[in-house]
């Protein structure tokens, strides 16, 4: 009974700084007195979990207020040297990997291109290891100070595997890159030099892309929105929720690989008909080196999808190339109607289209998307979605993957796991919390 009610206390002294720091980070900065209808604690609560997450270097002041006719109050804000988070962005390109303060503010980065090699498991390890070492010294940061280490990467993820595929910890089923039950959590943990208990957090790139945008981007304060990654490969996540609800959930969808052409073209996942055969970044590239596009051979999909769009869209003076044109205006029904597919399933308030591939053709086919997914979604629903263009541009990802740490740092209220040994598996983090000293929205 005695342990029952240590954990019991715990537990609500982890809620409690849970609450404060969630409601500071998104809404900060606040003064005490705003603090308490803000989180449904009493003044007294404020006060202890203020002067305990103060003293533990996560709470700052941030200047004062004056008050009606009483005395100033002093505001309180999130210190963005509290901690840190990596965020990386294993793309179809290149392997980002980015720096962040607890305000995810970013402090390094650094590059590693994969054109050459694809996605060699091994290399693409190499590149995290070095990665991360290189933007902690760039910084001149101490790896002590970091609360988690955040990826996105392309497939399906599958969280403490069985022995069988690798040992415990996230799996990666990546068929259209050639990743088959690739043990990745592991392959990290044994590669990457940080401290044991520094946790990683693995997860589908659509998925922190969507996390990215409903946090800081265009998907803030809607109650349902579908984000969409188009890069050389297409996925997409649904969140639906308030980001301070529980209730939240957020989840990657293969939508890349619906079909939208019956006996249609065959798509790199080895099936027929996919959008990622006619909406991809790759596919349009080979379509329109088909269509005898001017195009080296050796062309990589951004330079050729530049030039599509030249072509399609020339400067004044300049005439359209048709099939070019004919190649962008299918690229965007195919869009629509599986925009569409969204729109049915999900009733979304929002749908927001990122990824490099489509920020870059954003700006020219979002009236034909808008127009071919009004013709392909039910009347009714989609007069109740607005479809537009992410607001945080190429590295959403990379902000995306560094807020799956940065959510479990905040759902813990400011405490980070305990090392363990996971038979097998060597190192890796425990649910046990211990206090930690050291991008809010609103700062």
């Amino acid at each position: 009974m005695a342990e029952r009610s240590r954990r019991t206390v715990r537990d609500l002294r982890r809620g409690n700084r849970a609450r404060v720091l969630q409601r500071l980070y998104f809404d900060g900065p606040l003064s005490r007195q705003e603090l308490g209808p803000a989180t449904g604690l009493s003044s007294g609560s404020i006060s202890n979990v203020v002067a305990e997450l103060a003293s533990e270097g996560l709470l700052e002041e941030a200047g004062v207020v004056d008050s009606d006719g009483g005395r100033p109050r002093t505001l309180l804000r999130i210190a963005p040297g509290g901690g840190l988070f990596v965020g990386i962005d294993i793309g179809e390109t290149r392997v980002r990997v980015e720096l962040f303060d607890l305000s995810l503010t970013e402090l390094a980065r650094t590059d590693r291109l994969l054109a050459q090699h694809g996605y060699d498991v091994e290399r693409i390890v190499g590149h995290v290891r070095s990665g991360v070492s290189d933007v902690l010294r760039d910084a001149g940061a101490d790896p002590r100070m970091l609360l988690g280490i955040g990826i996105g990467v392309p497939g399906i993820i599958e969280r403490d595997a069985p022995e069988a595929v690798g040992g415990p910890g996230a799996v990666v089923h990546g068929q259209t890159i050639g990743w088959s039950a690739v043990p990745f959590e592991r392959l990290l943990r044994e590669a990457v030099q940080i401290p044991p208990e520094v946790p990683f957090f693995i997860d589908n790139g659509a998925k922190t892309l969507g996390q990215a945008e409903m946090w800081f981007g265009g998907g803030r304060g809607a109650g349902a929105a579908a984000v969409a990654l188009i890069g050389s490969g297409v996925g997409a996540s649904v969140s639906r929720g308030d980001i301070l609800d529980e209730d939240l959930s957020n989840a990657a969808l293969e939508w890349g690989h619906t079909t939208v052409q019956l006996r249609g073209r065959r798509c790199r996942c080895g099936s027929i008909g996919c959008l990622e055969a006619y909406a991809g970044a790759e596919a349009m590239r080979e379509r329109w080196h088909e269509a005898g596009g001017p195009l080296p051979p050796d062309a990589d999909d951004e330079t050729a999808l530049a030039a599509l769009l030249a072509a399609a869209y020339p400067r004044p003076g300049g005439a359209p190339d048709p099939v070019a044109v004919a190649i962008l205006d299918e690229t965007a029904e195919c869009l629509g109607a599986a925009l569409a597919d969204l729109v049915n399933l999900f009733l979304p308030e929002r749908i927001l289209l990122g990824g490099w591939a489509g920020l870059l053709i954003g700006p020219h086919l979002l009236p034909q998307i808008r127009r071919y997914a009004q013709e392909y979604a039910l009347e009714h629903a989609v007069a109740r979605t607005t479809i537009g263009l992410g607001h945080l541009g190429p590295d959403a990802v990379t902000v995306g993957a560094a807020t799956l740490p940065l959510s479990d740092f905040l759902a813990r209220g400011g405490t980070r796991p305990a090392p363990t040994v996971r038979p097998g598996a060597g190192v890796a983090s425990a649910r046990a919390a211990a206090p930690v000293r050291g991008r809010s929205a609103a700062g």
